[in-house]
């Protein structure tokens, strides 16, 4: 899942600085997990932000059986998100680091960056199998630093019984979003709704648009780029999409498209669970509309990667190493996309996942073409994002055109 908003760049960069001075002494080496009298690591200690009750224990479940098979027991703790990069610094800077470490893939650029992570060739774990894209995502400088077992991204979801009582096919093209959107709009009901919030999610659901039309996080004052943001203002101002988009996060598209308040949005499958429990909500998924028929949908990549930090214990490493092995193995990939409804990150397991249904066969033929955040930008990234959501509001006000908002964007994606 896209994670929450990041933290100011300030406090960040205040943090950043603080670790790799602690980086440059004699290493990060907190004292965490257990060893027994004989020298033997008998636990691991593992941190994510998987503080959601269900996936919680569906990632202690995980853990405890990679920890059995690695011989050691896995201490598994959880933080919310938007605190877990600055707990993560401030616990690089201190050396009292997890032993191994959950990050959402748009973060692991800063974290390695600070030398606080360990690149995982010194374990000889297997790269094979993965797409380059996803693979990107777990790398800097060159060096993979993390791996997703599973992977995710959005797509266009439906309501299936709206659509067909106002004769409305799904829209593949922006043309016929638009169309369909303003057939779909009655009294108490938009047709489309994304997430325009001032945060990276409200920039994560704009890069799909953005990309598809040749737009890029580099040069974000393009016509390519104009006219995307133009489809959404388009979209609010003939009434097919509510203004109040530029409150709702990915959660409240969610709650509006199940309460029938809505009947198309841009969302990702870690709602499908949620909507399944919802009676009598008939809903279908299509892929991201493109700009023009014969195109395919450019989206961002989401996802979790899993790493080993670099603490002072060789022994808990190679622990940690084994375990983040083992989440990656192709067996519990498959068992993981199951259970969570995501994509193995493995080629040969994706194809293994598709073919069930339509649902999984858009989300596999998505990824399969989706682009790491970062893939660009490396940690410069969160800077164009910030470039984003804020153009995508002052768009949406009429505060500015989209044009004069995305030359505010680059400047701040450039500092300057």
């Amino acid at each position: 899942m896209i994670s929450p908003v990041t933290p100011p760049a300030r406090r960040i960069a205040a943090l950043l600085g603080a670790v790799a001075l602690a980086l440059t002494g004699t290493g990060c080496g907190g004292e965490t997990g257990a060893v027994a009298s004989s020298g033997k690591v008998t636990s691991i200690t593992a941190l994510d932000y998987y503080t959601d009750e269900t996936e919680h224990a569906q990632w202690s479940r995980w853990l405890d059986a990679c920890g059995r098979a690695a011989g050691v027991k896995v201490e598994h703790r959880s933080v919310p998100g938007p605190s877990l990069v600055p707990r993560v610094l401030q616990q690089a800077s201190s050396r009292t680091l997890p032993d191994l470490l959950m990050l959402d893939n748009a973060d692991l650029q800063q974290i390695a960056g600070t030398g606080a992570l360990t690149p995982l060739d010194e374990y000889g774990i297997d790269f094979g199998g993965f797409t380059e894209g996803i693979l990107s995502a777990g790398t800097y400088e060159g060096k993979v630093y993390g791996l997703a077992p599973t992977v995710n991204t959005v797509a266009l979801f439906y309501n299936k019984d709206m659509l067909a009582e106002a004769g409305v096919a799904v829209p593949r093209t922006w043309d016929e979003l638009r169309t369909a959107a303003a057939g779909l709009t009655r009294p108490g009901r938009y047709g489309m709704a994304v997430d325009a919030t001032a945060t990276f999610e409200g920039a994560w659901q704009f890069l799909p648009f953005l990309w598809s039309n040749g737009g890029d996080e580099q040069r974000l004052d393009t016509p390519q780029a104009a006219r995307a943001l133009q489809l959404w203002v388009d979209l609010v101002k003939d009434g097919s999409m509510s203004k109040s988009v530029l409150n709702w996060d990915q959660a409240d598209l969610h709650d509006q498209f199940v309460a029938g308040r809505t009947a198309m949005m841009i969302n990702g499958p870690w709602r499908i669970p949620a909507m399944n429990r919802t009676k009598n909500l008939h809903w279908g998924v299509a892929p991201v509309p493109v700009p023009r028929a014969g195109l395919s949908p450019v989206t961002p990549l989401g996802g979790e990667v899993w790493t080993v930090p670099r603490n002072a214990s060789e022994p808990r490493r190679e622990k940690a190493a084994r375990v983040l092995a083992c989440l990656n193995d192709p067996e519990n990939m498959l068992t993981q996309a199951e259970q969570r409804l995501t994509v193995p990150s493995r080629t040969a397991v994706a194809a293994r996942y598709a073919g069930r249904d339509a649902t999984a066969d858009t989300f596999v033929k998505s990824v399969a073409g989706a682009r790491s955040r970062t893939g660009e930008l490396g940690a410069r990234w969160p800077r164009a994002a910030t470039g984003i959501y804020t153009a995508i509001q002052a768009a949406l006000t009429g505060e500015q055109t989209p044009e004069e908002a995305l030359k505010r964007a680059q400047r701040i994606a450039t500092g300057s």
